[in-house]
């Protein structure tokens, strides 16, 4: 059983059932019934929500016991999502099929970070979005949730090089919100938010 599997076994929903705010914000962008993968959506809060709003929903994690939670959420919101358990580490959708890719608190080592998000990017069909929140390096100051690993903490000219030449990027902001999502993520937080459109 890995780190994950660990943590999503515990009692409830680590993170909480309800979206990411920054994705309610922008969901909007989406066309209706929009094909979107969500890597890394543990317990599947956010790709539930999605399905719920009409869409086409692949949700990806490392973790069995997470996906199984995911399936457990979607059936009781009568919604369908696909699961598929993968590896960002040397995983890739298949080519120019994906409307969107939600990358939320989605944390990968600066070994493998790149080149996964890059194989996502490819994923896109032209003008397909990703949409992106993961804590900042300033969020080691605070104590609501993250990798406590500078390497997996993200600023706004990291991402911006990793999606160099694949993505137009439509805003990259860092910056201070506060967190209720779960007693995994709470309280005042300092995250970095990127949206960017494939070329």
């Amino acid at each position: 059983m890995n780190f994950w599997d660990q943590r999503f076994a515990e009692p409830g929903y680590k993170y909480g059932t309800e979206p990411n705010a920054f994705l309610c914000q922008q969901a909007a962008r989406l066309a209706p019934a929009s094909r979107v993968l969500v890597p890394g959506d543990g317990e599947g809060r956010n790709g539930v929500w999605l399905a719920g709003q009409g869409h086409r929903v692949t949700s990806v994690d490392y973790s069995a016991v997470g996906l199984q939670k995911a399936q457990a959420l979607a059936a009781s919101r009568g919604v369908a999502l696909t699961t598929e358990l993968v590896d960002l580490a040397d995983w890739a959708p298949t080519a120019a099929t994906l409307d969107a890719v939600v990358l939320v608190y989605t944390h990968l080592p600066s070994a493998i970070r790149q080149a996964a998000h890059r194989r996502l990017a490819q994923g896109l069909r032209a003008g397909g979005w990703i949409l992106l929140e993961a804590f900042h390096p300033e969020q080691l100051a605070h104590s609501s949730g993250g990798p406590r690993d500078v390497d997996m903490l993200y600023t706004p000219a990291l991402l911006d090089a990793d999606f160099a030449g694949l993505l137009r990027c439509e805003l990259s902001w860092h910056g201070e919100v506060q967190l209720a999502e779960g007693p995994g993520h709470q309280g005042l937080a300092h995250v970095t938010r990127w949206l960017g459109q494939r070329l």
